[in-house]
């Protein structure tokens, strides 16, 4: 099959478009043609090598984790899912090796869950991790709860969007960091836009005199400091960018593959609770393009690679 993939750890030069070996299926997973695959600051920071400790690579690494496609044939004790299902998936093993940026992948099921059918392929590629992180850290971990005030950092990001979303479909009073050209897009989402950088700590403040009941942090550095400052008591401080957010006080989290909290989020988007904003598109060719991109760290919402098929009817 067609995929991009890497030998080597490196910047985006080191990605190549060309033939690998198909995927193997094993009995608890199902084969998935794949439409569309988002990109994550996830995918870049592994390709660098900054995961090697965490995740061992087997060369040569397709990168991606996030997908949306079709299922084409269900391993041998599969029973969830049939030929033609359309699913979404944050499909990430122990290892780098086998992602998403390709035809085909393999997929465990307690990766996927069933694609929401008001999405299009690439909106529905754009969900899965930054779903998953949103609602695990907000759900399971912060236990956000009707009328509480939360700061959701970077809230015009892929993370913080959906973030914003769902702590107003939670009952919170939402605020987010974000520049002002996006202002009016977090408002749109649920929350009260904050400009970040310097007298971030004054501007939370004047909205949330008594500060705020919990942290999303998705930036790390300064941030932290600021945000333990802006604590209420028995406020809660999580970050998903940044360790050393232990170091206030806080928690670490590193998003896992749940099957059943992905249907859950399929739910919420098929209800209109959750949207994805897709900011731009890349045919898989040029992955490495989508990868520089994310890179910069600008990007409303998702960048998403996709996959280009002849019709088959």
């Amino acid at each position: 099959m067609k995929a991009i993939s890497y030998s080597r750890y490196g910047g985006p030069e080191v990605l190549a478009f060309g033939e690998v070996r198909d995927p193997v299926v094993g009995p608890d997973a199902v084969l998935v043609k794949v439409r569309a695959a988002a990109v994550n600051p996830v995918d870049w920071k592994a390709r660098e090598g900054y995961l090697d400790g965490i995740l061992a690579p087997v060369f040569p690494v397709v990168p991606g984790w996030d997908v949306s496609g079709v299922v084409v044939r269900p391993g041998m004790a599969v029973s969830e899912f049939d030929v033609g299902d359309e699913v979404i998936g944050y499909v990430r093993e122990d290892f780098l090796s086998r992602g998403t940026f390709a035809e085909y992948v393999a997929a465990p099921l307690r990766t996927l869950a069933r694609k929401p059918r008001n999405l299009t392929w690439e909106e529905a590629a754009g969900l899965p991790l930054v779903g998953l992180t949103a609602y695990q850290v907000l759900v399971k971990v912060l236990q956000v709860k009707r009328g509480e005030t939360v700061l959701v950092h970077a809230a015009a990001g892929g993370v913080g969007s959906v973030a914003v979303q769902l702590a107003a479909h939670l009952g919170a009073r939402v605020i987010g960091t974000a520049s002002e050209p996006n202002h009016d897009f977090v408002r749109g989402l649920g929350g009260e836009p904050v400009t970040y950088g310097e007298g971030l700590g004054e501007r939370v403040r004047g909205l949330a005199p008594e500060g705020v009941d919990a942290v999303f942090d998705t930036v790390g550095g300064d941030a932290l400091k600021v945000s333990a400052n802006l604590l209420a008591p028995e406020g809660r401080l999580v970050s998903v960018a940044d360790d050393d957010v232990v170091t206030y006080g806080g928690r670490y989290y590193f998003v896992r593959p749940d099957a059943e909290d992905l249907g859950r989020l399929s739910e919420l988007a098929e209800q209109g609770v959750v949207a994805v904003h897709v900011d731009g598109t890349f045919p898989l060719e040029r992955a490495a393009d989508a990868h520089r991109l994310n890179e910069e760290g600008r990007t409303r919402g998702k960048i998403v690679v996709t996959v280009e098929w002849e019709s088959e009817g």
